[in-house]
C-alpha cells in the first residue's frame, strides 16, 4: 500500500520547511542536492528533517501539510517535539 508523508524540515537559517511527498529519501536527497533552485529550501542548505507523519490518502496529507503550513513556529516546534498538550495549549490562544 503507498503511503503519503507529510514532513517537516529544518533549514540552515533555523526557518522550517513544510512538504508533501509520496517518496521521502528521494525528496529529502532534492532538497539537499538542490535540484530545484526555484524551491524554498534552495539557498537554505543544508536542511535537516525534524517530522513526519504518515497517511494512506493523499487527500488527507495534503490537508494536514496545509494545516501545518499555517501554525505558528511555537506550534510546530511543539509537533516536531510530539508535545501535544502543547499543540492544543497553542490552538487555544486567542489571536
Amino acid at each position: 500500500m503507498k503511503t503519503y508523508t507529510i514532513y517537516i524540515l529544518r533549514c540552515s537559517d533555523k526557518s522550517y520547511y513544510t512538504g508533501v511527498t509520496s517518496n521521502l529519501d528521494k525528496r529529502i536527497i532534492e532538497h539537499q542536492s538542490g535540484k530545484h533552485p526555484d524551491a524554498y529550501t534552495f539557498n537554505r542548505r543544508p536542511v535537516e528533517l525534524m517530522y513526519i507523519g504518515e497517511f494512506q490518502y493523499i487527500s488527507q496529507a495534503i490537508a494536514h501539510e496545509k494545516q501545518v503550513k499555517g501554525w505558528s513556529r511555537k506550534k510546530k516546534e511543539a509537533l516536531i517535539e510530539d508535545n501535544w498538550e502543547e499543540v492544543v495549549r497553542l490552538s487555544n490562544l486567542k489571536k
